[in-house]
């Protein structure tokens, strides 16, 4: 969310930042209201002074003179009373319209209407040269008997999937790896809950306009499955005040997530790409409003990530992420694309993001800096290791002609000292 202040005062760049972002907002509705809430509370002020000034007199008034001024204290509080109610309407309609102002893109923040227009910005690695007729992940996975998609479908429906035998231990060892690396880096792991209420996915800014890529329990509990630890990690600290000598807090959590892939359907439907339920392992971190600190925090989330990649030999590049493709708080994305033989290109598997203090004022998360004021923090996160996505690059980049899976050497440790899976007759 923007500070209403920030907006009175730069309406012209939230204009152009929405329209960037290419997401509808009412800018002029919101000055509006702004506006009349404003001149409201200066007339609830007044009539509130006058109730006090009516009540002094009352005290103080002859018999006579006592019935009149009792008549006009009624009609002041009737007034105040139905002026309070127009004020809270207002009050409603301005915090929803707020909700769905995007925060304006860096100015680095290419032009375009989605992913196909995000620039590149540097590859590392080169896709490998197959000597033989390479196999996708599916293929491998039915041939080793490690992805049963038709029995997943048969117990959740499309989208779902088993995995089984050594594929499981790889998931495991790659994830595993990814906790181990950050917490080398200086993050503390945490296990979050995976159910959160309507407010965490409101804070976090997946609410209002995400309600349809998340799954809902009923009614009676109000909560949802995240798609993402980013949303209890970052809401862990919401409407506290923090010590400015605690942070920066780097948090990282592995996960289960949810995601009901609304509107996709017909797209990457074989395999893993595209899928209901996965693992992730998820970095945030929680630091002081300086865009100089966010944007070297930004440069170091992002190098966790391709740290990771390098260290299993998956060739990837970097994108910087256009308007278009933007989520509605975030200032700038850089997505990291592995190299997938079997789509014959890049696919996304990490998403690295800030927020300057668009969540943080959703979440009323802040910190008391040393000259003893009170900000909002600035947020920022990146995915470590997407499960399904990371198989997806391990198994179609390491294969072998006879259908086997080279280990990269980091994960041998987690898999016993195996630098093969699939052998043949095995």
């Amino acid at each position: 969310m923007l500070d209403l202040k920030y907006i009175r005062q730069n309406s012209a760049l939230v204009r152009e930042g929405a329209t960037k972002k290419h997401i509808a907002c009412d800018i002029d509705r919101i000055l509006e209201l702004d506006a009349a809430s404003r001149e409201m509370g200066v007339e609830i002020d007044q009539l509130r002074q006058g109730q006090k000034q009516a009540g002094a007199k009352i005290a103080q008034a002859s018999p006579e003179e006592r019935a009149q001024l009792v008549a006009d204290q009624q009609a002041t509080k009737t007034e105040l009373k139905a002026q309070e109610e127009r004020q809270q309407q207002v009050t409603v309609e301005l915090q929803e319209l707020l909700l769905r102002v995007p925060m304006p893109p860096a100015e680095d923040v290419p032009d375009g209407k989605d992913d196909a227009q995000n620039a590149e910005l540097r590859k590392w690695g080169k896709p490998r040269s197959f000597d033989f007729e390479a196999r996708s992940h599916q293929d491998l996975g039915e041939m080793h008997g490690w992805i049963d998609v038709e029995r997943g479908a048969r117990l959740a429906g499309s989208r779902n999937y088993l995995l089984k035998g050594d594929i499981v231990l790889l998931e495991s060892a790659v994830l595993r790896f990814a906790l181990d690396q950050m917490v080398e880096r200086g993050f503390t792991p945490v296990t979050v809950p995976t159910l959160v209420r309507t407010e965490a996915m409101r804070g976090t800014g997946y609410f209002p306009g995400g309600e349809d890529q998340a799954y809902r329990c009923d009614d009676r509990d109000d909560l949802w499955l995240v798609g993402t630890a980013e949303v209890p990690l970052t809401a862990m600290h919401a409407g506290e005040i923090l010590d400015v000598a605690d942070l920066p807090i780097k948090f990282v959590a592995q996960s289960s997530c949810y995601r009901r892939e609304a509107g996709t359907y017909g797209k990457d439907t074989r395999g893993l790409y595209r899928v209901h339920q996965f693992q992730k392992v998820e970095q945030v971190i929680i630091d002081v409003a300086d865009e100089q600190k966010s944007l070297e925090h930004h440069a170091a989330i992002l190098n966790n990530a391709e740290a990771l990649m390098q260290a299993l030999d998956l060739p990837y590049r970097v994108v910087n992420v256009c308007g278009g493709d933007l989520g509605q708080g975030q200032v700038q994305k850089f997505d990291i694309e592995t190299w997938m033989p079997s789509r014959e290109g890049y696919g996304e598997t990490h998403s690295a993001s800030r927020f300057h203090d668009f969540q943080s004022r959703r979440l009323d998360l802040r910190y008391r800096g040393e000259d003893g004021k009170v900000a909002h923090c600035h947020t920022l996160n990146n995915t470590v290791a997407a499960s399904t996505r990371m198989l997806i690059a391990l198994l179609e980049n390491h294969q072998n002609e006879d259908g086997s899976v080279n280990v990269p050497e980091p994960l041998r440790p987690y898999m016993g000292g195996r630098d093969l899976i699939g052998k043949a007759g095995s």
